[in-house]
């Protein structure tokens, strides 16, 4: 990733992707031993997005301030997806590191990119539920999101970077 970064992005974001795409590498990592985002991984990324957003564009205190509003509603949506989820199906089906990892993703990308992050990071676990089924009933398969949503959020912000 960081190769990448560096060949393809102005050193500025090169470093901010190199340092994304490290976290995401160690989130996506133990998420998928374990089930679980570490604080420092989710935290880490919000608050870097939201540095990111301050170092990045001209208009430091607006991007500041958009920056932490998107990772604040997407954290948001995330919680009341959370929260309808367990009252409809009767048990967890989201957790909390899921919910600050979206709220990363906010912090990072800008508002059109958060829907093919999500997009993306859906479709490979989707894809993933089909092989991992064999033959077990759906609602026992569990599957770790934030594996699929930790490279997808460094892959959306790379596209959006080089592509801009």
């Amino acid at each position: 990733m960081a190769l990448a970064s560096f060949a393809f992005l102005p050193w500025r974001s090169g470093l901010l992707s190199s340092v994304l795409g490290l976290l995401m590498i160690a989130g996506a990592d133990v998420d998928a031993r374990t089930f679980f985002l570490p604080d420092l991984v989710t935290y880490g990324a919000t608050a870097g997005g939201i540095a990111a957003a301050l170092l990045t564009d001209a208009d430091r205190w607006s991007s500041l301030e958009a920056a932490t509003l998107r990772a604040a509603g997407v954290g948001l949506f995330f919680i009341c997806l959370r929260i309808a989820h367990l009252r409809l199906r009767g048990r967890e089906g989201l957790g909390f590191g899921d919910v600050k990892l979206a709220a990363a993703v906010g912090a990072w990308l800008p508002l059109a990119a958060i829907p093919y992050c999500f997009g993306l990071a859906s479709a490979a676990a989707l894809i993933a539920v089909g092989f991992l089924r064999r033959g077990e009933a759906l609602e026992k398969v569990r599957l770790p999101f934030g594996a699929f949503l930790c490279p997808a959020l460094w892959l959306v912000f790379f596209v959006d970077r080089v592509s801009n």
